[in-house]
């Protein structure tokens, strides 16, 4: 049940990235206002990586935008290395993006067209005038090395002339060529082929190692994100769910949101028959109108009159989970469970 509340933050000086109370909003014509992000509040330590998990709608692409300021947030706060960037506007929010950057979901429309690799990738070290030319030059190559490409080759070329995950590497390249500490991941291999998806994962895996990057990895496939996150946070309608250890979350959901998630997951094996497994039914409330209460409860096999007045606040299960919901799930509990005892609020 999408909820509110800050249980799961950590100390505020262990954090490099620190989101509070993170509030989105956008006109719709002249009198609606879509509510894409709602009192969302999450960090991420350094050398860590953040799964950010949901449905499509569900507001995370929109919550890791407005990290980077784009769009600027409607209210609440985005610490990074403890400067608060709402508000940071001109040659300071320049500087700051040097050492935060993101990779964007399409590999293709996210590079320039008219550019040669060569520029698109050396665009941020041209910028800050950093090093001589050849200096910038050189550390193209070797970034251009880095992630699998052949400089001799790829340097001269335009991105239209590169596969989806030859161009996500020149996406990578680009943003780790400035040294961030930072790096969000806007869904980057949900466009690309499932082999070609193996590859890039093991990349950033890589390259984090490598560079001592931070990772904030927003998906919608929760396979892909238990495999490469420290910490995964479920979102639903604008809202946070469950927040926790990967393992520990995989292995007993609390939330019947992410249980319901977790059951959709197919299993890879030709001679196990899939279950007969209760799925959610309806549909995801419009943003512009969310539910009162909990916003999981219309479609919530476990809801009440509670989860109609009340939103639920994040609390903690136990060690690093937490749940946001009135009625979590108990070790062991499925959702199927849950469905055949329960009714909808």
């Amino acid at each position: 049940m999408a909820g509110i509340g800050d249980a799961h933050l950590r100390a505020p000086e262990d954090a490099l990235l620190r989101v509070e109370n993170l509030v989105v909003e956008f006109k719709s014509g002249r009198r609606q206002t879509v509510h894409a992000v709602t009192d969302v509040s999450l960090d991420v330590l350094p050398g860590e990586t953040l799964g950010l998990v949901g449905e499509s709608g569900c507001g995370k692409s929109t919550t890791g935008k407005a990290i980077m300021q784009l769009p600027t947030p409607t209210s609440g706060r985005v610490l990074f290395e403890g400067t608060d960037l709402v508000g940071v506007e001109g040659k300071p929010l320049r500087e700051l993006r040097t050492r935060l950057q993101m990779i964007f979901q399409d590999p293709i429309s996210s590079l320039n067209p008219r550019r040669k690799v060569e520029r698109i990738i050396s665009e941020g070290l041209d910028i800050w005038k950093v090093g001589s030319r050849e200096e910038r030059e050189a550390k193209v190559d070797e970034m251009l090395l880095t992630v699998g490409l052949d400089p001799a080759v790829a340097r001269g070329r335009r991105a239209h002339q590169f596969s989806g995950g030859q161009c996500q590497r020149i996406s990578i390249a680009r943003a780790v060529l400035t040294e961030p500490k930072l790096i969000v991941c806007d869904e980057p291999v949900s466009a690309l082929d499932v082999s070609v998806q193996a590859q890039i994962l093991n990349l950033l895996e890589d390259m984090k190692g490598r560079y001592g990057l931070t990772l904030l990895f927003i998906a919608h496939d929760l396979a892909v994100v238990k495999n490469i996150s420290d910490r995964v946070a479920v979102m639903y309608l604008g809202r946070l769910c469950e927040v926790g250890d990967p393992d520990v979350m995989y292995e007993n959901p609390a939330h019947p949101y992410t249980a319901a998630l977790l059951s959709a997951i197919p299993v890879p094996d030709p001679d196990v028959r899939p279950d007969r497994r209760q799925t959610l039914g309806g549909e995801i409330p419009s943003p512009l109108s969310p539910p009162s209460g909990c916003r999981f409860r219309t479609r919530c096999p476990r809801a009440d009159q509670q989860c109609v007045d009340e939103v639920p606040v994040m609390a903690q299960i136990e060690g690093d989970h937490y749940v946001a919901c009135h009625h979590p799930l108990a070790p062991g509990e499925s959702i199927t469970q849950v469905a055949l005892a329960g009714t909808t609020a």
